[in-house]
C-alpha cells in the first residue's frame, strides 16, 4: 500500500493508526522504518508492506511506476 501525509505529524499519526488497527487483530509488523524523520515510513507485515510518504519523497521515488501492471484495489473513501 502506498499513501501520503501532509507533514511528519500526520505521517506518524497514519502509521500509529495502522499499527493500532492491526494490533487489535493480533497482527504485528516484522519491521518499521522511517519514524524518526517521517518523510518515508515503511511498515512490513509480511504479505502487506505499507509505505507512507510525504508528497515530495513520494514523487521523487515514484514507487507506483514499479507496480504499474498490478491490479488496483479500491479503498473505502478512495476517489
Amino acid at each position: 500500500m502506498i499513501c501520503s501525509g501532509e507533514n511528519p505529524s500526520q505521517i506518524k499519526a497514519i502509521a500509529e493508526a495502522i499499527d493500532e488497527y492491526f494490533s487489535k487483530k493480533k497482527i504485528f509488523p516484522r519491521g518499521k522504518e522511517g519514524l524518526d524523520f517521517a518523510r518515508w515510513v515503511l511498515i512490513d507485515y509480511g504479505d502487506i508492506v505499507i509505505h507512507i510518504f510525504d508528497k515530495e519523497t513520494r514523487a521523487f521515488y515514484d514507487l507506483e511506476k514499479f507496480w504499474m501492471d498490478a491490479p488496483r484495489i479500491p479503498v473505502e473513501g478512495d476517489s
